[in-house]
């Protein structure tokens, strides 16, 4: 149970006045104002203090908990792609446009990459929105097309129960990026 200084237990005829009157007891805070975090969200925070920066983190089987944001995941493949002599541009955090394009020897290569999300239901989102993104960007018919994300089961999972059809018709592969940054392709049929 909370104890506040002062307070005492309210009795059915209490008026709520004496509990007011003490606040005045207290030092004062400065109030913040509302700031708008890295993620675009507001919230408050005291003046004197920046927004603290959301981090998020996924705890592995293995029990270390590891953060992957979808930066973290593009970082890890334009250095793989890089150390493959691949030459990559990438679209840091949520602008539009293609994630990571790749160049090599006249050979192009298309990847859209998402970040390890909360939870369960919103894994499901960022899989089928990753799909649409990359089918909307299937523009060359030469070009390489793979999705990003982080090695997670759930990730795996949904790979899997994509069909081979689609996978077979679209040539899309799957990327995933374990903690460490190794990177793993999965090639269609899987």
């Amino acid at each position: 149970m909370l104890r506040i200084p002062h307070a005492r237990e309210l009795q059915p005829n209490d008026s709520f006045q004496p509990i007011r009157s003490r606040s005045s007891e207290y030092p004062k805070q400065q109030v913040g104002c509302p700031n708008t975090r890295q993620d675009g969200k507001l919230g408050n925070y005291p003046a004197d203090m920046d927004a603290p920066e959301p981090q998020r983190s996924l705890v592995m089987e293995n029990g270390q908990s590891e953060i992957l944001s979808e930066d973290r995941v593009k970082r890890s493949l334009k250095a793989w792609l890089e150390a493959s002599g691949w030459e990559v541009s990438v679209i840091w955090g949520r602008a539009h446009g293609i994630d990571l394009e790749a160049k090599k020897n006249g050979l192009r290569w298309i990847i859209e990459a998402k970040g390890c999300g909360s939870r369960n239901p919103m894994r499901v989102n960022y899989f089928l929105s990753i799909l649409g993104e990359l089918l909307q960007r299937m523009d060359d018919p030469d070009a390489r097309y793979s999705i990003a994300l982080p090695d997670m089961q759930q990730f795996r999972r949904l790979w899997q129960r994509l069909p081979q059809l689609a996978k077979a018709r679209t040539t899309i592969s799957a990327l995933f990026v374990s903690p460490s940054g190794k990177v793993e392709e999965v090639l269609f049929p899987s």
